[in-house]
């Protein structure tokens, strides 16, 4: 996962919402003063077989946002980071990855190819605390799948002033899977994660960073490239690496510390 993720809320006040998941679409009005919830369908469209799917409500009431995720098929006993990703600008056309984004040819889009389509991180959907970008890497505070693989989650988030309103390029994306069926991260499969290697914590299984689902609410269709540059993403990575911070969330802030944190917590289990 290289580079900083954020991801993001935002749509004309006036404007028809297409809620798109991997599996269809569902198309709905929205006004400014709207409170209104919506399901998204979390799959894998990368191709990484991760095995894994989610439904997830969102409720929108003003500045609150309230999400409701559950899942099956996740790494059991593990934990999962998953976040909002997307930009609060608009004109900045986000997506869901597809296999198109795999660029190395090993059968599994990871974050840093991934990232330009579903852009950076907005909210870090954490069990607990702090929900910014900086709480990217925060492993210990987020959902961890129970031994059947079932992964649950339910938080109410306060967002920023306006941004309730604000609903375009909204998607979830869960990270983690199990490539080779065992039942845990491990090298084994994928080997390290070049994104943890680039923050200075060597030794993480590229299973525990991988995104494993993806599903967005955006008048963007699945698999279509963002528009823009640096800041919106072009379909390559190039446009990632040139923004200096590499990883998940503001790893500005959190930089190898919370790597090294995330390893510890993948080492506990």
């Amino acid at each position: 996962m290289r580079t900083t993720m954020k991801a993001a809320l935002a749509v004309p006040a006036t404007c028809a919402l297409i809620f798109v998941g991997a599996g269809g679409a569902m198309a709905s009005g929205l006004h400014a003063d709207d409170d209104a919830t919506y399901t998204m369908k979390l799959t894998d469209t990368m191709g990484n077989k991760s095995g894994s799917s989610s439904t997830a409500k969102v409720t929108v009431e003003g500045d609150k946002l309230s999400v409701e995720i559950n899942g099956k098929g996740f790494t059991p006993n593990s934990p999962h980071a998953q976040h909002f990703h997307g930009s609060f600008s608009e004109n900045k056309n986000f997506t869901c990855p597809t296999s198109a984004a795999d660029k190395d040819g090993d059968g599994q889009v990871n974050t840093e190819e991934g990232l330009p389509m579903y852009g950076d991180i907005m909210i870090s959907l954490t069990t607990t605390g702090d929900t910014s970008p900086k709480s990217g890497l925060a492993i210990d505070r987020m959902p961890t799948a129970d031994a059947e693989g079932n992964l649950s989650y339910t938080r109410t988030i306060d967002l920023p002033a306006g941004a309730g309103a604000k609903l375009k390029n909204l998607h979830i994306v869960q990270h983690g899977l199990d490539a080779n069926g065992n039942g845990k991260y491990d090298l084994d499969a994928l080997g390290e994660s070049t994104f943890a290697k680039s923050l200075g914590a060597s030794g993480v299984p590229e299973e525990a960073t991988n995104p494993a689902t993806c599903g967005t609410i955006s008048g963007a269709a699945v698999g279509a490239a963002p528009t823009g540059g640096v800041d919106t993403g072009d379909g390559t990575t190039g446009g990632v690496e040139a923004m200096g911070t590499l990883g998940l969330g503001a790893l500005a802030l959190t930089g190898a510390g919370g790597a090294m944190a995330y390893r510890r917590r993948l080492n506990q289990r």
